[in-house]
């Protein structure tokens, strides 16, 4: 990407539904980038792509965006590793590719970490601030600007894909008397009951 890459429509989407630009978004933008362009696959309208995530934070939304791939379409798979590793899956062709950043792929500024924990603090000075945001968006562009091969470990991935999202009629629970998707209630003490009031009891 070039010097305007923020203003590149498929960041720019992503950003929009993020809500901000930040370097954690553009390391999600371009793994999925990556990831699809070796798989050979476009955005998933329906549940084409499976993606497997193993974080829960910000360069995840890219993956929703670029990819299609959401909770709600049951083809998107968390894995709480706390690693920025983003795997992609197409049901037709059966190709997987496994993403991974590498160590040392964005180098530490303890400027720019030392700043981050002020304005998590909320102690940050207007000038602070500043030179926050501007280092943020340099990292950022460091991140869009640099050839994946650079950033990420790329590699086939097999695993055995879930099956397709389920419709399923809700059933009351016994207990607080909330609807509840049939797969997920439990049977105890010869009541229906939703997880949470199961877990309860």
């Amino acid at each position: 990407m070039t010097q305007n890459a923020f203003a590149n429509p498929d960041f720019r989407r992503c950003a929009d539904f993020h809500g901000h630009v930040c370097p954690g978004l553009a390391i999600g933008y371009m793994a999925t980038k990556a990831g699809l362009a070796q798989i050979g696959q476009n955005r998933s309208e329906d549940e084409e792509l499976v993606a497997v995530v193993e974080t829960d934070a910000c360069g995840v939304d890219a993956v929703q965006v670029l990819a299609g791939c959401t909770f709600g379409k049951g083809n998107l798979i968390h894995k709480d590793h706390g690693k920025s590793v983003f795997t992609f899956f197409g049901r037709k062709s059966g190709k997987g590719i496994r993403v991974a950043v590498k160590p040392n792929a964005i180098k530490p500024n303890k400027k720019h970490m030392a700043l981050m924990a002020k304005m998590r603090a909320e102690t940050a000075t207007e000038t602070e601030k500043a030179e926050f945001k501007r280092l943020h968006q340099a990292r950022c562009r460091e991140v869009l600007e640099s050839a994946p091969e650079a950033l990420f470990d790329i590699r086939p991935a097999t695993v055995s894909l879930p099956a397709k999202a389920r419709v399923m009629a809700s059933e009351l629970c016994d207990a607080c008397g909330e609807p509840t998707m049939g797969s997920k209630i439990v049977e105890k003490y010869e009541k229906k009951l939703c997880r949470e009031c199961a877990a309860s009891q």
